[in-house]
């Protein structure tokens, strides 16, 4: 079947795609309707953390299928208690509230705080998020993040959402006043470029936020479940948020996403959140399934590896071309340009069967696998190697 032959035109026009349709996946692989094949540091943007299709998942889809699909939330379901004590036995957090989506999940933390603002805090309802986050597209996600594409859209935005510079606390403690009821960042900022948060930076904003009583919001949306080379991003600065929100990866593929809070936080009454398809036993027990992957005895040390060893690929192609830093932690990383031809690149890996991501005009990010093998990342280095040569040289 060519290209043409597919009916494009009945799609809403939301982005800019190529001319390649994806059938088929397995593993770091895609394979589109000209049985291309393709190498992808993408996946899903880190929504795919065990590769296309991986047998546990497919496995736990098709069993849970013949089982139970969706009894509605009104119910209590076997797969998403049992999700809900995984995140609960290794997290710092107690209770959980499942959602199709992260944008879904960091909307259901905005109201959480803004309940406990207004029994505990007196009806505050602020919350400092940061320049050039991004916490989903919803309304509210969009007014919360501080992506500058996002200043003239959809207006008015939701108001309640003061920015602040990150790794600076001083721009924090700036805007604290009597209707701050919490903070929201994400321990990396993805699409601004994948800039961490310090480990210092966290530590302080912590122990602020605790000196003035408010809540501390770890959107772990991409950071989450494994890929930075710990469970969860906040781990690496040893603090604990008192609300977290999770998504991308753990549903391994599949529309799964959660909010989870710290057990005297959790102030929802029945009525106050809800959703149709939210902890249906399908997607969670494929988020069960995610979730033993990851927490088998290795993996997440594996995962930190290959990181190491992405890394250190990605610094000796930045020293041969003059380009920039090569940052991340774990298997989100990225590497600056220092010139606008990241388009360029990405268009040549296209053609040469690799995709990456361009968040930044200047800035490609890599997105793995959490399970990539060294021979593919070696595979992907020597594609991008010939890409930044005829890039830089046209």
């Amino acid at each position: 079947m060519n290209f043409d032959d597919f009916p494009v035109s009945a799609l809403m026009e939301i982005t800019t795609r190529p001319p390649v349709v994806f059938v088929r996946g397995e593993g770091s692989w895609l394979w589109d309707h000209a049985d291309k094949r393709y190498l992808d540091f993408v996946q899903g943007w880190a929504v795919n953390c065990m590769g296309h299709s991986p047998e546990a998942i497919t496995s736990a889809l098709i069993e849970q299928s013949r089982k139970l699909i969706t009894p509605s939330p009104a119910f209590f379901n076997e797969p998403s208690m049992r999700l809900a004590q995984r995140i609960v036995e290794h997290s710092c957090l107690q209770r959980v509230f499942f959602t199709n989506s992260g944008a879904e999940a960091n909307e259901g933390a905005i109201k959480l705080a803004r309940k406990w603002g207004a029994l505990n805090k007196n009806g505050a309802y602020e919350i400092i998020t940061f320049d050039d986050s991004f916490h989903g597209r919803t309304l509210a996600t969009m007014s919360a993040s501080g992506k500058p594409q996002f200043q003239a859209l959809f207006e008015p935005k939701v108001k309640g959402f003061p920015k602040a510079k990150l790794n600076d606390l001083a721009s924090v403690e700036r805007l604290i006043s009597d209707q701050t009821v919490g903070v929201m960042l994400e321990p990396i900022l993805g699409e601004s470029g994948v800039v961490l948060a310090t480990d210092k930076f966290m530590q302080d904003l912590r122990a602020l936020t605790q000196q003035r009583g408010l809540l501390l919001i770890a959107d772990e949306i991409q950071t989450g479940v494994g890929r930075t080379g710990k469970l969860w991003g906040y781990e690496h600065s040893a603090v604990e948020p008192d609300i977290m929100t999770l998504g991308k990866g753990l549903g391994g593929g599949v529309p799964l996403a959660a909010l989870v809070a710290k057990e005297n936080v959790s102030c929802f009454v029945p009525g106050d959140q809800g959703g149709t398809f939210n902890g249906n036993p399908l997607m969670a027990a494929v988020g069960c399934a995610v979730m033993d992957a990851v927490l088998a005895p290795g993996f997440l040390e594996e995962v930190q590896a290959r990181g190491d060893y992405l890394v250190k690929g990605l610094s000796a192609l930045s020293g041969k071309y003059e380009l920039g830093e090569v940052r991340g932690r774990g298997l989100l990383i990225a590497m600056e340009l220092k010139r606008d031809i990241a388009s360029k690149v990405v268009e040549l890996a296209l053609d040469n069967g690799l995709l990456l991501n361009p968040p930044r005009p200047d800035l490609l990010r890599f997105m793995p696998a959490l399970n990539v093998s060294t021979e593919e990342i070696d595979t992907m280095l020597e594609i991008l190697d010939d890409n930044l040569s005829r890039a830089i040289g046209s």
